[in-house]
């Protein structure tokens, strides 16, 4: 009988599991690692961008996302879209090309993959008769053109991939009609460039790599017009009414030639943009009319070799304006997006992919402003160095920073977002949650991280807070007068900082009273308040010497930034009116803040202190420095003398094991062999992380044990079980935790009286472990509310007749404390096996996918493995584990930050977050539907044709293709399996 019930019990518990928990990796925030292609659909109106990992990424209307990725590890070089459809076609570096479509299914479109095919030629061809190095998209929507290296074009069905051998155009063809006088019939090397006669669908142009350009007739399988140009060719672009083609070659220049019904001997117009010095390539050039006045010229490259060979530039000539654009990293690839529903109205907007970010130009307004990105912002513009997540945000404050970021945003257009494919019906997000990220040159960038986007709301600089080498009144966007060429610069990814010791480390915002602490690289915190208009005042500070005078110490790291003395103009948003300064200025590595009380709690590899911010004086200073811990008086910049102090510590560990071993007279070569196995692996522990060892006691010599890992404040019960008083918590790197005790004057004398503070508990955890983390649970097990949220009636008041709890998590385990004798009550080794150690800890409250009023609290942990735990509270039992992060990623698991609800970030590249959830109830992905074009017609059937079958007359429908036309529109309901994919699956068989 009890067996049952336990196993009822058990089926009731995996049950209520499956309602509160499910992993789930959402989706990826901010800019794609290593874009290398780029494409548009005009009828879509969607982008595509291609990544060295071989992603695609495709983007309309903010809110419609997708993502594939292909199953082979290589670069996509090529993005295609297909005319007037719902696919694309990828190009990758292996040769590889691939067909993606956007498949409806249960009312929402996803993005798959649903053929692929590579170029084989004759046998014992050479492979560069094949590789593919232009592709073109045909306008009938059943074709592709592939370029080769060996100067042939084949000509390829799809969505079948079936090449139509008749009608490839052979290098043998092009070479027996170039003219004889075209310098000797030289060797025509690659094809460069593919384009189509935007009024005659039967001509193409194909353009090879020593300059020669034929337009050819694909109705007749002939020749109509040769080009001889002599300079190395970069790109063809063919005028919208058909009549000129330009080029643009490797010598900076570019020349537009006449189309007529013979060859073309000389160029009607030559120009180099830039001079006659040696100029660089001009990589791509495109023309476009204009209703009135003149068209729009616009070219890649072409820069002075000598002078501004480095520069990364896109020249717009528009009449007598002409800019040269100027972009912080490589270009990719460009497009412009034009009015009009047939994309053939006057140009609106200029789109950009550069190696570091989506930079989009409005080409209507005067000046052409920059329009700003909704999605794709470059979270990286300076490396992003913390992260710090909140939950929940009151809409005054919310609209408050909103107004802050408005007024920085002044200089952008005013023109909506161009790329406007796609219906995004993700339903309104529950809540306003924040996302801080600070960053390596001083900043605080605040993200709207409530849904799909990670849009960018405001930005906080503390560099006018201090002295630095930057010149305030140096504005990049602005080109010298009389300058030529006439630069400009555009774009916002800036990597290099005017000073290291600016870098944000650490950050506290409290939602409920508009406070906000940062912490840095060199000691210092600053305290902010959110402000609504500038204004001009003096920051106070307050130097803390957590040494506390104790003698033998030199600070061997970077010195102190120095602080502004004369009162500086703060714009509104948050503003500084304190600032501590650690000495030595180490790196803070823990902070917290109480704004009710009005106190923060900072903490570095010396000590911690405590601040009061109202009275500006402070409260307690805790020296936990190891005497013997020489390494942490060398600040972060002394690598060298770490790697060599922790080669020695190694060494010494492995003498003192053979030693023992000798004194034991292990003799045998049984237990020798296995000796040196066991050191083998204390070995690869010590060089990597730790994979496989059983947990140890850690010697008190070991570095760093005076580190301050985590600070808590908490109104809880440490003298006695009757008496609950405010009090602060602090856990070390030695294992150590330190309670103190704090006198908070009444509301009346706030101001006048003094904080004090007095040492009440310190434990010592028997193995030393690093504490990562310190919870007080309430008399229901509960963690107590934040400070203000019963204030502000968001939470519960905590119960304060039953005895209260504390947990403390170290690296190796989870113990509960009772409170106050501090004793223990139960604990969970993480693991005593395989070397898991916790990295990251968060609380967070699982509400129940079936019941709404059910939830539970619990609390979140990641390993140095990659993996993800909930362990439930008060009982600390395991719940559920998914792994999530790779092993090897450790900059991934340093990175990562979790929510109150159950979701978590973290950085997959220096650009990008991955966001997953282990909530059944909180998830936020994209849910977005994009519809085939009304004006395809029959183009988009992807009808298998006979073999040579013209590809711009196709015949009418009869009754059969009526029926083929109904089995398509089942297949993009998505309740069968694809059309497409049945008509791949055919051509392969």
């Amino acid at each position: 009988m009890k067996r049952f019930r336990r196993h009822g019990q058990e089926s009731q518990r995996d049950r209520l599991k499956q309602e509160l928990f499910a992993f789930n990796k959402a989706m990826e925030h901010g800019f794609p690692h290593q874009p290398s292609a780029l494409g548009y659909s005009p009828s879509l109106k969607l982008l595509a961008i291609g990544t060295r990992s071989g992603a695609i990424k495709l983007y309309g209307a903010p809110g419609v996302e997708f993502m594939g990725l292909h199953d082979e590890n290589a670069a996509v070089t090529q993005v295609h879209f297909m005319p007037h459809q719902v696919e694309l076609v990828t190009l990758l570096d292996d040769n590889s090309l691939h067909m993606w479509t956007l498949r409806g299914h249960n009312g929402l479109s996803e993005l798959l993959e649903i053929g692929r095919f590579t170029l084989t030629g004759p046998p014992g061809a050479p492979p560069s008769v094949t590789r593919v190095t232009a592709v073109l998209a045909h306008s009938s929507g059943e074709l592709l053109l592939l370029g080769t290296e060996g100067g042939h074009v084949f000509v390829v069905e799809v969505p079948g991939f079936r090449e139509l051998e008749e009608r490839n155009i052979s290098l043998d063809q092009i070479a027996s009609s170039v003219p004889d006088d075209y310098i000797g019939r030289r060797n025509l090397e690659h094809v460069e460039a593919l384009q189509e006669n935007p009024v005659d669908p039967d001509q193409v142009i194909i353009g090879y790599g020593r300059g020669l350009m034929v337009i050819w007739d694909l109705e007749k399988k002939l020749a109509i017009q040769h080009i001889p140009a002599t300079q190395q060719l970069e790109s063809v672009c063919w005028t919208e009414d058909g009549k000129y083609i330009l080029s643009s070659h490797s010598d900076g220049s570019y020349c537009r030639w006449m189309v007529g019904g013979q060859d073309t001997n000389e160029e009607e117009k030559s120009d180099i943009p830039y001079g006659h010095f040696p100029c660089k390539a001009i990589s791509k050039i495109v023309q476009l009319p204009t209703e009135e006045g003149p068209p729009f010229l616009l070219f890649s490259g072409g820069m002075p070799r000598a002078s501004y060979g480095d520069r990364h530039c896109i020249t717009v000539i528009h009449g007598k304006k002409h800019v040269a654009l100027d972009f912080t990293s490589r270009i990719i690839d460009f497009f412009v997006i034009r009015d009009g529903p047939e994309h053939t109205g006057e140009p609106s907007a200029l789109v950009v992919l550069v190696e570091e970010e989506l930079v989009v130009i409005d080409l209507q307004t005067e000046g052409w402003p920059i329009i700003q990105t909704p999605y794709l912002v470059p979270l990286h513009s300076s490396a992003i160095t913390c992260s710090h997540h909140v939950s929940t945000i009151p809409l005054k404050l919310w609209e408050r920073i909103f107004a802050a970021g408005k007024h920085q945003n002044a200089h952008y257009s005013k023109k909506p977002w161009p790329v406007t494919g796609g219906q995004n019906l993700a339903p309104d997000p529950p809540q306003r949650d924040l996302l801080l990220t600070g960053h390596e040159d001083g900043t605080v960038r605040f993200w709207d991280a409530s849904g799909v986007c990670l849009y960018p709301m405001y930005k906080l600089s503390t560099a006018g807070v201090f002295h630095t080498d930057a010149d305030p009144n140096d504005n990049m966007n602005q080109g010298t007068e009389g300058e030529w060429p006439p630069f400009r610069k555009v774009g916002c990814f800036d990597p290099y900082s005017d000073d290291p010791r600016l870098g944000i480390q650490k950050i506290h915002l409290c939602k409920y009273s508009g406070y906000l602490t940062v912490a840095g690289t060199a000691g210092q915190i600053l305290m902010l308040e959110l402000n609504d208009e500038a204004a001009e005042q003096t920051v106070e500070a307050k130097v803390v010497d957590l040494l506390q005078g104790q003698e033998g110490f030199r600070w061997k790291g970077h010195t102190q930034l120095d602080i502004q003395e004369d009162p500086v103009m703060f714009p509104a948003g948050f503003q500084p009116f304190a600032v501590v300064q650690c000495q030595p200025p180490a790196v803070v590595t823990a902070l917290t803040l109480h704004s009710e009380w009005k106190l923060i709690a900072f903490g570095t590899s010396h000590g911690f202190g405590l601040y009061d911010y109202q009275q500006k004086n402070s409260v307690l200073i805790k020296c936990t420095l190891n005497p013997s811990d020489q390494l942490a008086m060398e600040g972060p910049l002394s690598r060298v003398k770490s790697i060599k102090k922790s080669l020695r510590q190694s060494f010494r560990r492995i003498r003192r094991s053979r030693v023992s071993l000798r004194k034991q007279h292990v003799n045998t070569a049984t237990k020798l062999q296995e000796a040196n196995a066991r050191l083998e692996a204390e070995l690869a522990e010590m060089e990597l992380a730790p994979v496989q060892r059983k947990i140890e006691a850690r010697s008190s010599d070991d570095s760093f044990t005076g580190l301050v890992r985590t600070l808590y404040f908490a109104d809880t019960f440490l003298s006695d079980s009757s008496h609950n008083t405010p009090s602060l918590w602090a856990g070390t790197n030695g294992g150590c935790v330190f309670a103190y005790m704090l006198r908070l004057p009444s509301v009346e004398h706030r101001a006048d009286e003094p904080v004090t503070a007095q040492l009440s508990k310190e434990i010592q955890l028997m193995h030393r472990a690093p504490v990562v983390g310190i919870v007080v649970l309430d008399g229901h097990g509960a963690p107590l509310p934040e400070p203000l949220e019963v204030a502000h009636d968001l939470a519960r008041a905590p119960d304060m007749q039953g005895s209260h709890h504390l947990l403390v998590v170290s690296e190796e385990q989870f113990k509960v404390f009772t409170l106050p004798k501090v004793s223990a009550k139960m604990k969970l080794k993480l693991t005593a096996v395989d070397g898991s150690r916790v990295r990251r800890v968060g609380m967070a409250w699982f509400g129940s996918s079936r019941t709404e009023d059910y939830g539970e609290s619990g609390l979140l942990v990641l390993t140095n493995q990659g993996d993800v735990h909930v362990v439930s509270l008060p009982h600390v039992k395991m719940q559920v584990h998914y792994p999530c992060i790779r092993r090897e990623d450790v900059s991934g698991i340093a990175s990562c930050v979790f929510t109150k609800h159950g979701q978590g970030f973290y950085l997959i590249s220096p650009s990008e977050f991955e966001r997953f959830s282990l909530s059944t109830r909180c998830v936020v992905e994209p849910r977005c539907l994009v519809e085939a074009p009304l004006h395809s017609g029959c183009s988009n059937q992807h009808q298998s044709q006979p073999d040579g079958a013209s590809s711009t007359h196709r015949a009418k429908h009869d009754g059969e293709d009526a029926e083929v036309l109904q089995e398509i529109q089942k297949s993009l309901e998505g309740d069968q399996m694809s059309f497409l994919e049945n008509n791949v699956k055919s051509a392969v068989a």
